[in-house]
C-alpha cells in the first residue's frame, strides 16, 4: 500500500528578474546634459550677480550726460584755508636712514664678539657665511657655517671649526639642531648639536 501524497502543481520556470535601473542609469547622456545645463546656469547667475555688484546703480535718476553737465555748471568753491607762505618755506625733514639688516654671519660674529671666549672670537673671524640659522622648527634644525678654512675632518683647522660649532650652539638654541662647519672647498670640517 502506498499512499500518494498530493504534490503541488508545478509552475513553469521563471528566471529571477534583474532589479530595475534608475532613470539616470538608463539615460546617461541625458543625465550629463542636465548636469551641464545646471553648471552653465549657475555660472550665468554668478556672472550676473558679479556684474550687478561691480556696476552698481546710480542713486540719481539723471543720465550720465546730465550728471556731468550738472557738475560742470556749479562753480568751484575755493578752499576755506589757504596755505601760508611759512608752511611752504619750511624745509622738508630728512628721512631717517633705514637700518641695514645684518646678515646671519654678521649677527653670529657680533654675538661671539660680545659673549664668546678668546679662542671662539679668533675662530669666528674665519666665518664667511651662515645659512639656516633663522629657520627653526624644533623638529630637525640644520645650519651651515662656511669658513675660509681648507681640508676636511682631518685638517689642522678641525679644532677651530669645533670652536665655531660650540659658539654657534651658544648663539642659537634648538631641541634638535645640527650645525655643520664647512671649509672654502665645501668639505665638512666639524659639526655639533645646538
Amino acid at each position: 500500500m502506498s499512499q500518494q501524497y498530493p504534490y503541488p502543481p508545478q509552475q513553469p520556470f521563471q528566471p529571477p528578474q534583474a532589479p530595475q535601473k534608475s532613470w539616470a542609469a538608463r539615460n546617461p547622456a541625458a543625465t550629463v546634459l542636465i548636469v551641464l545645463g545646471g553648471v552653465v546656469g549657475a555660472f550665468f547667475i554668478f556672472i550676473v550677480i558679479i556684474g550687478l555688484a561691480v556696476g552698481g546703480s546710480s542713486s540719481d535718476d539723471k543720465k550720465p550726460s546730465e550728471a556731468g553737465a550738472a557738475e560742470s555748471s556749479t562753480p568751484m568753491k575755493k578752499p576755506a584755508v589757504q596755505p601760508t607762505k611759512k608752511a611752504e618755506e619750511k624745509p622738508a625733514e630728512k628721512p631717517k636712514p633705514v637700518p641695514k639688516k645684518l646678515s646671519q654671519a654678521d649677527q653670529f660674529k657680533a654675538f661671539v664678539a660680545k659673549n664668546g671666549l678668546a679662542g671662539e672670537k679668533e675662530a669666528v673671524k674665519h666665518v664667511t657665511k651662515v645659512q639656516g640659522a633663522d629657520e627653526q622648527n624644533d623638529i630637525l634644525d640644520t645650519a651651515e657655517v662656511h669658513t675660509d678654512f681648507s681640508g676636511g675632518f682631518m685638517s689642522s683647522d678641525n679644532g677651530k671649526a669645533k670652536l665655531i660649532a660650540s659658539a654657534f650652539a651658544d648663539w642659537k638654541d634648538s631641541k634638535n639642531g645640527l650645525v655643520s662647519v664647512h671649509g672654502k672647498d665645501g668639505k665638512l670640517i666639524a659639526n655639533g648639536n645646538y
